[in-house]
């Protein structure tokens, strides 16, 4: 470990809350906690906010994909006192098959520091959802600013990339679709517009509907099936393919299809400045969880970053959490304690409860996440947009859904002319995940598949200097794992999981503080703090 910079002793010693790492959820939760007039300390051992949410530049990313394991410090040197055991806490990884290609060192040298790459991308913000009321209510949209994403676009079974008709403006404007499928796509939008705002029960959809696959309900509707994908897999965005009922392990119901596609409806329009349903954070999605922090530090919150937690303090009477040992040498003590999902305390020491432990906390799956920094746009007349190729079509054996971002230098995560590209799937195994972002960057770059795979040398993709598409000047590819949050006297937070947005990394936090707090409500109404501040989300044109 390296050796820790002199910190003067953190005043007060005694706290409420304790969090380590500043990943969104944690900086959520530090902002709802602080908000209720708990004492909060939010410490972290990365040099910067956002731990597994973090928005970095290239060395920074790798480095933290590929950060080692810190040996374990000998928990008797972190004895507390006659009452109080030490339980030893470490850190395990949990990214693996990195692979990170630079294609150009010399030219991403000379602009690394301008950079600003997620480490869980693809992920945008749907203006209508659950985490931009979150921002508006706890006041952290002061501190945070947005640009729309100029268009969706979807892959169809010719491999030609079509927009997603997201408002009435758009399908009759769609080129692509026919009179006969644009008037069935609006009688089905009308279908489900009249269930959310109907009074009587004929125009809701009936119960049994409801519960039944979205797919089967959407096929009962006589959707033509280029309309069913574009719903299921660029609006509902399912991941697995729903016509597949052995591959698919989440079968989206029609109640949660309809929800999605009225999240997707309602977000259009919602921002006066926003074209589309989807914003992003400029500078990156590392900003969301630093404006939670700061949201945190204007209600008496701490924050020290470079400092990690070596060990933890147990009472050995009754075995139950009292504390933390800082690496600085500091005792600091509190009622409660958040870890991110990297920290693990063995359940060999015996310490603690067997519900508090997190040496095994639960892995759900995979998601293959990759980046690539390009020298054009995919697509000459548009900075960043979102495609989706639904399942199978890029080969027979793709059983799940690729998401792609393309994000430019007019949202400040890159050098002006320079675009970055973010892909995700959903995975088993990694070579099944890097098989499929393989894939998906040959059919962005129009190359074969020979062209540019998981074997090839860096040297075969410089040459391409003739070629008219994009030139692909740094690639990471990698496998996370999926964890989910544990809750108890020791609590942890889930990992970035496979959704575009951030509504399921919301809904577990919001349990997560009212499990630790009951009582208390998750981010209070207040009064504007700033006369001038209109509450409003800042979307730039």
């Amino acid at each position: 470990m390296a050796e820790l910079p002199p910190y003067p002793p953190i005043e007060p010693s005694e706290f409420d809350l304790v969090i380590v790492g500043t990943g969104l959820p944690e900086s959520i939760l530090a902002a709802a906690a602080s908000a209720a007039g708990k004492s909060v300390l939010h410490l972290d051992p990365n040099p910067f906010y956002g731990s597994h949410f973090a928005s970095l530049p290239p060395d920074d990313l790798s480095g933290f994909l590929d950060h080692p394991r810190p040996s374990s410090p000998d928990p008797a040197a972190a004895s507390g006192g006659d009452d109080l055991a030490a339980a030893s806490i470490d850190l395990r990884s949990l990214y693996s098959d990195v692979e990170i290609s630079s294609f150009a060192p010399e030219t991403l040298e000379q602009h690394s520091r301008k950079f600003s790459l997620d480490l869980s991308g693809p992920r945008v913000l749907f203006c209508a959802d659950k985490a931009v009321d979150a921002i508006l209510k706890s006041g952290a949209n002061q501190y945070v600013e947005f640009k729309s994403i100029d268009a969706s676009l979807v892959c169809d079974k010719g491999g030609n990339l079509v927009n997603v008709p997201d408002s009435r403006a758009a399908i009759f404007k769609d080129k692509s679709l026919s009179l006969v499928e644009k008037n069935v796509l609006m009688r089905f939008f009308k279908l489900v517009q009249q269930h959310f705002s109907g009074d009587g029960e004929s125009d809701r959809i009936s119960e049994e509907d409801l519960a039944s696959p979205f797919v089967e309900f959407l096929a009962k509707m006589r959707l033509p099936e280029k309309i069913k994908s574009v719903i299921l897999y660029a609006i509902a965005m399912a991941d697995y393919d729903q016509e597949d009922k052995e591959a698919c392990k989440i079968v989206i119901s029609t109640k949660e299809g309809i929800e999605r596609l009225a999240l997707y409806h309602s977000s259009v329009g919602r921002f006066a400045n926003a074209v589309g349903a989807l914003i992003y954070p400029i500078y990156g999605q590392g900003e969301l969880a630093q404006a939670f922090c700061r949201r945190a530090a204007v209600k008496g919150c701490i924050y020290v970053l470079r400092m990690p937690v070596i060990a933890l303090h147990i009472d050995k009477e009754s075995g139950e959490y009292r504390g933390v040992r800082l690496g600085s040498g500091q005792d600091i003590f509190s009622h409660k304690l958040v870890l991110e999902p990297s920290f693990t305390v063995p359940s060999s020491r015996g310490l603690l409860p067997q519900n508090s432990l997190m040496e095994n906390a639960q892995v759900k799956a995979k998601m293959a996440r990759g980046i690539c920094i390009l020298t054009s746009s995919l697509r000459p007349d548009e900075s960043n947009f979102l495609i989706v190729y639904p399942p199978r079509s890029l080969y027979p054996e793709q059983v799940t859904s690729v998401r792609v971002l393309q994000i430019g230098g007019n949202l400040a995560v890159c050098p002006s002319g320079m675009f970055v590209l973010y892909l995700s799937a959903l995975c088993d195994e990694a070579s099944q995940g890097k098989k499929i972002l393989h894939r998906a960057i040959n059919a962005l770059m129009n190359l074969d598949d020979s062209e540019i795979s998981e074997s090839t040398p860096a040297s075969t993709v410089q040459t391409e200097e003739a070629r008219a598409d994009p030139l692909l000047l740094w690639r990471a590819l990698y496998i996370q794992e999926l964890t989910a949050g544990q809750v108890g006297t020791v609590s942890s937070t889930p990992m970035p999981d496979g959704s575009l947005g951030f509504n399921d990394a919301l809904d577990a936090t919001v349990k997560l503080f009212q499990t630790i707090y009951p009582h208390e409500p998750f981010f209070p109404e207040t009064p504007a703090e700033d006369p001038e501040d209109d509450g409003a989300l800042s979307v730039e044109t």
